[in-house]
C-alpha cells in the first residue's frame, strides 16, 4: 500500500510539473546592443543572472555589440541569429526611436517581441561641484543659450535625447537647438559627467545611483508623476517642467522561430519575470515591474512605433 501512494504521489508531481517548472533552455546567447555599463547592458546581465537562479539556463551568456543606438547590434542579431532558439535581444525604448532617427535597415518588426520586463523613470545629475542646484537653475541657462548647457545621454534619438528635446520643448526652447551629446554606453556618459565635459547627464536612477550616493553626483529631478519611493528627489512637475517620461526594456527573440520554441521562451521568460528572484533584482536595482507577456508586447511595440514616428517628428529629430 505504502509503494501504491509513493507511486501515485510521483505521477501526480510529474503531471504538475509543467504548470510550476521550467526546463533548462540549454545555452542562451543574450546580445545587448550597447556598451558596458548602461540600461541594456544592466538588464542582460541581470536576466543572465536570474536564469541560472532560476535554473532556466546553466549556460546564459552576454555579448555586448554597442553602436548607432543598438541599430548596429540589432543588425548584427537579424542577420546572423536567424531561426536560432537560444537566441535572444535586449532593446528597449531606444531601440524603437533609434531605428527611426538613423533610418535603419532593420527595427523591432524584424524580430519577435517575447516579453517586456522593466521600466525605469528618466533622472537628471550633475557634478556635485556643478553651479546648477536644480532643475530651475538648469531652465534658466537653458533659456538664455540652449547651446551653452550640454546634455550627456545614450545615443541619438535615445529616451535621454528625447527628454532633454522635451524639457527643452515644455520651457519655450526649440527642441532641435537643446545641445545634446550622444555617447555609446553609460559606462562613457559617466566619464562625461564626472569630467566635467557636459552640462548635465540624463539616464536612470540605477545607472548614477552609486555615484550619487558616494556625493561625486547631484540629481536634480525626476522624470515621473511622483517622487521615488526611498529616493529624495523633487520631480520634473514639483519644479514647473509638466515632463515624465519612463524608460522600457524588454526580451526579443530571433526572426525565423518554429512556433514550438517561441511558447517555450516565453513561457520561461514570463516564469522568470514572476519569480520572487526577479522581484529582488529588480527591487535591489529600482526598477518598476513593467511585465508584458508576448501577446500583449507584441501589440504595445507596434503602438510604439506609431506613437515614437510622430513624437520625434514633432521634436524635429526625424523626418
Amino acid at each position: 500500500m505504502r509503494r501504491l501512494f509513493r507511486t501515485l504521489a510521483l505521477a501526480t508531481l510529474a503531471a504538475l510539473a509543467p504548470s510550476w517548472a521550467q526546463a533548462d533552455l540549454g545555452r542562451i546567447d543574450i546580445l545587448v546592443p550597447s556598451g558596458a555599463g548602461g540600461g541594456w547592458d544592466q538588464t542582460g546581465r541581470a536576466l543572465q543572472q536570474a536564469m541560472r537562479t532560476e535554473g532556466l539556463s546553466t549556460n546564459a551568456q552576454v555579448t555586448n555589440v554597442p553602436g548607432a543606438g543598438g541599430t548596429i547590434g540589432l543588425a548584427q542579431f537579424v542577420t546572423t541569429r536567424k531561426g536560432k532558439p537560444g537566441a535572444v535581444l535586449i532593446g528597449g525604448f531606444t531601440l524603437v526611436s533609434a531605428a527611426i532617427t538613423n533610418k535603419s535597415a532593420f527595427s523591432l518588426a524584424h524580430v519577435t517581441p517575447i516579453a517586456r520586463l522593466t521600466g525605469e523613470y528618466e533622472i537628471l545629475v550633475v557634478p556635485a561641484a556643478s553651479p546648477i542646484r536644480t532643475l530651475g537653475d538648469l531652465v534658466s541657462r537653458l533659456k538664455a543659450d540652449p547651446r551653452a548647457v550640454s546634455w550627456a545621454g545614450g545615443s541619438a534619438g535615445s529616451t535621454d535625447h528625447v527628454l532633454a528635446a522635451l524639457v527643452g520643448e515644455a520651457v519655450g526652447v526649440d527642441p532641435a537647438k537643446v545641445n545634446y551629446v550622444p555617447h555609446a554606453g553609460g559606462g562613457e556618459a559617466m566619464t562625461s559627467i564626472l569630467g566635467g565635459h557636459v552640462s548635465v547627464g540624463v539616464g536612470g536612477w540605477n545607472e548614477y545611483e552609486a555615484q550619487i550616493k558616494d556625493g561625486k553626483l547631484r540629481a536634480i529631478g525626476v522624470a515621473a508623476p511622483r517622487r521615488l519611493p526611498g529616493i529624495d528627489v523633487p520631480t520634473f512637475r514639483e519644479q514647473g517642467v509638466p515632463v515624465e517620461l519612463a524608460n522600457w526594456r524588454g526580451v526579443f527573440a530571433a526572426p525565423g522561430l518554429a512556433e514550438a520554441d517561441l511558447k517555450r521562451l516565453s513561457a520561461a521568460i514570463d516564469q522568470l519575470a514572476r519569480s520572487e528572484g526577479w522581484k529582488r533584482i529588480r527591487e535591489e536595482r529600482g526598477w518598476l515591474d513593467y511585465h508584458l507577456s508576448r501577446a500583449e508586447f507584441q501589440k504595445f511595440i507596434a503602438e510604439q512605433q506609431t506613437q515614437m514616428q510622430r513624437t520625434l517628428t514633432h521634436l524635429g529629430l526625424a523626418k
